[in-house]
């Protein structure tokens, strides 16, 4: 297990945090399994981009950013991107990681309640748990904590959904492509949750710390750790909106994340369910509180031209860590620095696609493992796709397309 998976289990955590998980769980309260499919395209979108990456980190023996800012592509590129990469993965994760820490205390008092310990207390324990792994882990101890914590929140989802029993035929009828009224904006979060920028440098550089660069059996390695390890991440995120969907759906019950539907179906379920969906939103809150400091690390420190692991390296993640725990232990809902981190994750995601596929194709860089006819054909579908969500992103942040 260890040997071939991995940096794929890295993305699968980076992706399934409180946002993603409150996200599947509005989802599914408010329009049952209808959007199902959303998070079915999303995870194959997914997995084609985040192969691509692992492919290039893998062959080219370079992250997706120094393809980015290569001389080749000119100085007005090199720093606009820079600049856009800085703000969309830098500032924004500096501003999510508090979401990240919070929600993990939220799955926490869902277990013992808050009585026992104040939700302050868990916020320092979980960030002192991850700058532990980020300042003194290696690579292997990050990816083994983040591959169980990936199961962890596979099990405890599970459990939940096998206890509050959905009906089939309605879940089966999800994966039909439809809208219900109202619906479109929550199917965009879906998928724009699961889509994420910075998993690609994360990846990138990942699968060189894993296996060996220019090397076929690596490739063929991190394809398989990619499609399983992203593959199972979807279906996280699948089972949280059909334990909402099977459990809230149609009740009349409001609820505005996934702790208070912990809390919302333990009359009807019984105190397990609780405590299972509460441990699904630990994991995912400490998964995402250590992948998005790192994934900010691997991304600027390519940027800036610092070594992997060096002081620059983890007085990154540090930083990272440190402003999303005060902003949580101060409850400070970094507004300001949200809105512009989505601008600026808007405009990026789509360029990054772009800049993905444009050396993907590129022989002199990849040698015999440039993309296929097929694999530039879905990447081209995916970057009209992220060009749509950028776009949604930009106005939503600015109050034009709420």
């Amino acid at each position: 297990m260890s040997r071939r998976f991995g940096p794929g289990m890295l993305v699968a955590a980076g992706f399934i945090g409180p946002g993603t998980v409150t996200a599947c769980t509005l989802a599914g309260a408010n329009y049952g399994f209808a959007l199902i499919w959303a998070l079915v395209f999303a995870t194959v979108a997914t997995i084609i981009l985040q192969e691509m990456a692992a492919r290039l980190g893998l062959a080219s023996g370079h992250g997706l950013a120094a393809s980015m800012i290569a001389p080749e592509n000119g100085p007005m590129v090199k720093w606009t991107i820079m600049a856009l990469g800085i703000s969309a993965i830098g500032v924004g994760n500096s501003a999510y990681e508090a979401g990240n820490l919070a929600g993990g205390a939220l799955g926490v008092e869902a277990i013992i309640g808050t009585a026992a310990i104040t939700h302050g207390h868990i916020v320092v324990v979980l960030s002192v748990i991850a700058a532990g792994f980020l300042l003194f882990g290696h690579y292997r101890h990050i990816e083994k904590l983040l591959i169980g914590l990936v199961l962890i929140m596979s099990l405890a989802f599970v459990g939940s959904l096998l206890i509050t029993r959905p009906d089939l035929s309605a879940w089966v009828a999800g994966l039909v492509p439809r809208l219900p009224d109202q619906s479109l904006l929550t199917a965009m979060a879906l998928i724009g949750t699961t889509i994420v920028p910075y998993n690609l440098f994360l990846h990138a550089a990942t699968v060189r710390d894993k296996w060996e660069p220019h090397s076929d059996t690596s490739i063929w390695h991190a394809r398989t750790d990619t499609v399983v390890s992203i593959g199972l991440g979807g279906l996280v995120s699948i089972l949280i909106l059909s334990t909402a969907g099977a459990s809230l759906f149609g009740t009349g019950i409001e609820v505005g994340s996934a702790a208070d539907m912990a809390d919302a179906i333990e009359p009807a379920y019984g105190p397990a369910a609780k405590y299972l969906v509460g441990l699904g939103l630990f994991a995912a809150g400490l998964s995402s509180a250590i992948t998005a400091p790192l994934a900010t690390a691997y991304a600027l420190s390519e940027f800036g031209g610092f070594p992997r692991n060096g002081r620059v390296f983890r007085a990154i993640t540090l930083t990272v860590l440190i402003i999303g725990a005060l902003a949580a232990l101060l409850h400070v809902r970094p507004v300001s620095l949200i809105l512009f981190a989505q601008v600026a994750n808007g405009l990026i995601l789509p360029i990054l696609a772009v800049f993905l596929l444009i050396a993907m194709n590129r022989r002199d860089l990849l040698g015999n493992h440039v993309n296929s006819s097929l694999a530039n054909l879905l990447g081209g579908l995916v970057v009209l796709i992220t060009l749509g969500l950028g776009l949604r992103l930009i106005l939503r942040a600015l109050n034009v397309w709420v």
